[in-house]
């Protein structure tokens, strides 16, 4: 699919896929798409960065190959492997003798494990998630620029791979160290902050079925609260989802009715936490 601008990314966004995005993010990512460049996304954890690229994945009509990082990460891991259980079988249905002639026969197609960067080069169009690049090492980041450089993979036996289109790739990181600035200069970037309130309204809304419109203004003004407080785990838009569901769920229709009391184990998750945003929800319910 094409857009013709940023606008209309938004509205694809919004309309096949649930995804409501920022201006910034989709110009962002109309660029990448159209400059055939990665979209490097960093944020907080749960501010919608990995539900972007599926929501890409989506409105493009392509598949999703997601690569999930995480530290010892080999090209075996990410690339391809050989399925060396069907190669030894084929060895011994052989037979017995020197089988030396038949070893070409071993690094057949057949043979070939593909992995999530080889499936997103060969297949059809795709929309290739390396997900938090920033929990990989810097050898993967080596590996992984070889790649996005020319879009293509050499296997010794069988040759080079070329992605006949080039996959739209969507790299996430929260940040935990910095990328290689190889990898950033080869990259779009956008940080996605929390949203506004009005967008984080819209956004509650739209995953919380039947939620009173009176109910996610009050939760979205908590959550800002929240966020300015010296938390060891601020509320993310995830989160706040889950909270908002969790009241709903309960049978509470306001903010200061006692149901809601149970939903703070879908904010708190560190315990040294509970007391701040107890006061800050409790403060809220009564100012109401």
């Amino acid at each position: 699919m094409i857009f013709g601008n940023a606008t209309d990314l938004v509205e694809q966004l919004e309309r096949r896929a649930g995804y409501l995005a920022g201006s910034g993010l989709a110009a962002a990512a109309f660029l990448a798409l159209h400059g055939n460049r990665p979209l490097l996304l960093e944020g907080a954890p749960g501010v919608g960065k990995t539900a972007f690229a599926e929501a890409m994945s989506t409105v493009l009509d392509r598949p999703l190959e997601r690569l999930q990082c995480y530290p010892g990460l080999d090209a075996s891991q990410v690339l391809y492997d050989w399925n060396f259980a069907a190669q030894m079988l084929a060895l011994r249905a052989a037979g017995a003798g020197d089988h030396t002639d038949r070893l070409p026969e071993l690094w057949d197609e057949k043979y070939l494990v593909a992995r999530p960067l080889l499936r997103a080069l060969r297949g059809a169009p795709a929309v290739l998630l390396i997900d938090e690049v920033d929990r990989a090492e810097e050898d993967f980041e080596a590996l992984l620029l070889q790649v996005l450089d020319k879009f293509e993979i050499t296997i010794p036996e069988l040759g080079t791979v070329r992605a006949q289109v080039a996959p739209f790739v969507v790299l996430t990181s929260n940040r935990t160290r910095e990328p290689h600035d190889a990898i950033k200069r080869r990259c779009f970037y956008h940080w996605i902050d929390h949203p506004g309130p009005e967008l984080e309204i819209r956004i509650l809304q739209r995953h919380v079925e039947g939620l009173p419109p009176d109910l996610a203004i009050a939760i979205t003004e908590a959550m800002a609260q929240l966020r300015r407080l010296d938390l060891i785990k601020q509320p993310s838009l995830a989160e706040t989802i889950d909270y908002a569901r969790a009241i709903h769920r309960l049978g509470a229709t306001t903010p200061n009715d006692p149901a809601a009391d149970a939903a703070i184990c879908t904010l708190v998750k560190h315990h040294d936490d509970e007391a701040q945003v107890r006061q800050v929800l409790a403060g809220r319910r009564h100012d109401r």
